[in-house]
């Protein structure tokens, strides 16, 4: 294997400086762009109220403070910064994977115990807006899910909360078969989404590892684990959301690249996973715009007819069960326009949900996707060719991940709130730190926990 196909860009020194330059320059426009997202829409919500935020661009409040997690958190980012990059590189495989996910659980309940057990986790999902103030609506869950569409606009009777309106009800229905278990109540609920959230990181190393190679997994880990989208993976079901997808990506790229002992069940599995997003969030439908980067990097259909099979499961459950994913759609966005949506100004939010974006991933993402697009003309060209590094399959995937999420922008249908709902497209843009040259990683992995941090501990957010 080739230096260029190991670490991307070149290594001698004057390409290095130049890049490490334009890298910065990149990083500057980002902070600009929040900067201008703050002091505009500040302006706007000062003027006339229509942002609905008090934080903008964030759906946040002012609230400088320290709580039990604060200790833990600084710990969890000196760690990382000081250890991971050398052990990303000589960990097993195996050992890797879990000391990733066991470094990532930490981050996210640090982070969210700078809150307080209260205000940081068990609350969380309990407010008026939230999953669990239905619960006791879902008694009978077939005549619960026939009666659906009827609560979803804010003038029908007993109208469901925002988010239960604004979701498919399978989001609904994760609560409230932990409460058919016993595990019901605010603490339960945010204690497995921090959980199962917190599963994404070995799910796109393990994409990866598959799509690209191990080498290209080890530089991307460090900063898959330090990532300020920590901050609104505690405790917030879009975390969870995050996992889904994540893993569907990471069973289809098994599948596609049979890098495992049975590629059948590695697609059945994905496609099983992907039918279920389209039934815990419509946005996230967008995937399959990753998926379909997944088989043209791997240059098959084989998982396909599997996949697609797995994917019909849980639109025919929910059918039959009497849910109409369509019509729900259709009054979904009717409900979008009757609220907050309908008087939030496109104008302001198109631009300021990509500086929510750079809040989410960081700066050091920001600069890796720097290296994406300016690298992706010939990734994109040997692509075509077939004659692919490694790199250039991370590239492409990366993109495909940056294109989803272009959609979701312009689509309208999230104006504010994007820190927390775009969480599964941010998760697959963080794999471009991988592309960042080694001497500069630690300094970027500082921005990283500095960033997540300095949020946290300055405002109080409001997922």
């Amino acid at each position: 294997m080739s230096t260029t196909e190991r670490t991307g860009p070149p290594r001698d020194a004057a390409s290095e400086r130049t890049g490490h330059r334009r890298d910065l320059a990149a990083a500057g426009v980002a902070a600009l762009l929040v900067a201008a997202a703050v002091v505009i829409g500040t302006a706007i919500e000062h003027a006339d109220g229509t942002l609905h935020l008090n934080w903008p661009p964030l759906y946040a409040r002012w609230d400088p403070h320290i709580g039990p997690g604060t200790p833990a958190a600084l710990a969890v980012a000196v760690a990382v910064i000081a250890y991971a990059p050398t052990l990303a590189a000589s960990l097993s495989w195996r050992a890797l994977l879990l000391t990733a996910w066991t470094a990532s659980t930490a981050w996210i309940w640090s982070l969210a115990l700078i809150d307080g057990w209260q205000r940081g986790v068990a609350r969380r999902l309990t407010t008026k807006y939230e999953y669990l103030q239905v619960i006791d609506r879902f008694d009978d869950i077939p005549a619960t899910l026939r009666d659906f569409t009827r609560h979803i606009l804010i003038d029908s009777p007993d109208h469901w909360p925002a988010h239960t309106a604004g979701h498919p009800p399978g989001a609904t229905l994760t609560f409230v078969l932990l409460d058919r278990v016993g595990l019901g109540g605010g603490a339960w609920a945010g204690a497995f989404c921090i959980t199962v959230g917190s599963t994404a990181v070995v799910a796109v190393l393990i994409t990866l590892r598959a799509l690209a190679d191990e080498a290209t997994a080890r530089r991307a880990a460090p900063f898959l684990v330090l990532a300020p989208a920590a901050i609104w993976f505690g405790a917030s079901a879009d975390g969870y959301f995050a996992a889904v997808t994540a893993w569907m990506i990471a069973l289809l790229a098994l599948a596609a690249t049979r890098k495992v002992r049975s590629p059948a069940a590695a697609a059945l599995g994905s496609g099983l996973l992907f039918g279920l997003t389209c039934y815990l969030s419509y946005g996230l439908t967008l995937f399959a715009l990753v998926a379909a980067a997944v088989l043209l990097i791997t240059r098959t259909l084989r998982p396909l007819p599997l996949f697609l099979a797995g994917t019909a499961v849980a639109p025919l459950v929910f059918t039959l069960a009497g849910f109409d994913w369509w019509e729900a759609y259709h009054l979904l966005v009717e409900r979008y326009y009757q609220g907050a949506g309908g008087i939030r100004p496109y104008a302001y939010f198109v631009w300021a949900n990509l500086a929510c974006t750079v809040l989410v991933v960081g700066l050091a993402t920001v600069a890796g996707l720097r290296r994406t697009v300016g690298a992706s003309p010939g990734a994109l060209n040997r692509l075509r060719s077939g004659r692919t590094t490694p790199t250039d399959r991370l590239i492409t995937l990366v993109l495909a991940a940056l294109v989803t999420l272009i959609a979701a922008d312009l689509s309208g249908m999230s104006k504010a709130e994007t820190e927390r709902i775009w969480l599964p497209f941010a998760t697959l843009l963080l794999p471009a730190t991988a592309l960042l040259p080694q001497a500069s990683r630690r300094y970027w992995l500082t921005a990283q926990a500095a960033l997540a941090l300095t949020l946290n501990h300055l405002l109080f957010t409001g997922w």
